[in-house]
């Protein structure tokens, strides 16, 4: 009975989790010590998070697609790069010990507190795309680096690539995040391939994760394009207040 509450738990923060990370990021925040707090290592639970991820964002792209929204070749582009860097960063992470893994994530969201503090006005007026030349190639490289952090922990980069691909590649919201999913699925793999071979993956607490992550995904995917990207920027405001409340008083 006691793992039944649990797995119920689990499967509502997943639910959660797979709503916020398609819409705005940060999930990770949620999910990370909420796994640690079910008695995971904390590298087993960094391990496990990337089934959900995985899941939520292969079920968002597939929502994405179904309302007619895709970014291709473009995100395939950001994708591979990302997977040199997860690759690295997830193999990093394998070898640091639980206590320095915490104090790691305790820092991550001192900054992210920071990133959604003093993350710049969101705008959409006159965006003319810039996908390709020097733009796709400083976006492959950028995308490289935040592989290494995807594949070492993952927590709040949503929030970096939404700003990057607004700001840099001038695209909307709604296509950012259609965007932002799937180079996050390609990149994932590679990272828990690597958590998978050093053991650390608990694949049953993880597939149960996983399944609320990809029906919160489906459902917040498909709701950001019907309700298009005011909803979106309004979904980000209360996410940075309500994360910023969170990480400010109860960490």
């Amino acid at each position: 009975m006691e793992d039944l509450y649990l797995y119920l738990i689990i499967f509502g923060v997943g639910i959660a989790v797979g709503i916020i990370n398609t819409i705005a990021g940060g999930g990770s925040l949620l999910t990370l010590p909420v796994l640690i707090f079910c008695g995971l290592p904390p590298g087993v639970a960094n391990g496990t998070n990337r089934i959900g991820i995985v899941f939520q964002t292969a079920m968002a792209t597939a929502g994405f697609k179904s309302k007619g929204i895709s970014t291709f070749p473009f995100n395939i582009y950001l994708g591979i790069s990302a997977i040199f860097g997860a690759i690295i960063g997830a193999n990093i992470a394998v070898d640091i010990n639980g206590e320095t893994f915490n104090k790691i994530l305790a820092l991550i969201m001192v900054i992210v507190v920071l990133l959604i503090l003093f993350k710049p006005k969101l705008k959409s007026i006159d965006l003319q795309e810039r996908l390709t030349g020097k733009y796709l190639w400083v976006g492959i490289i950028a995308f490289f680096f935040f592989g290494i952090y995807g594949g070492f922990i993952n927590a709040g980069l949503g929030f970096i690539i939404i700003l990057f691909l607004h700001f840099f590649h001038k695209m909307d919201l709604i296509r950012v995040n259609a965007t932002k999913v799937v180079v996050v699925f390609i990149y994932t793999l590679s990272a828990l391939a690597v958590f998978v071979i050093n053991d650390k993956v608990n694949w049953e607490i993880g597939l149960v994760l996983a399944l609320g992550n990809g029906l919160g995904a489906w459902f917040g995917s498909r709701f950001s394009v019907k309700k298009g990207e005011g909803f979106i920027k309004s979904f980000l405001v209360v996410m940075i207040i309500l994360m910023s409340i969170k990480l400010w008083f109860f960490n």
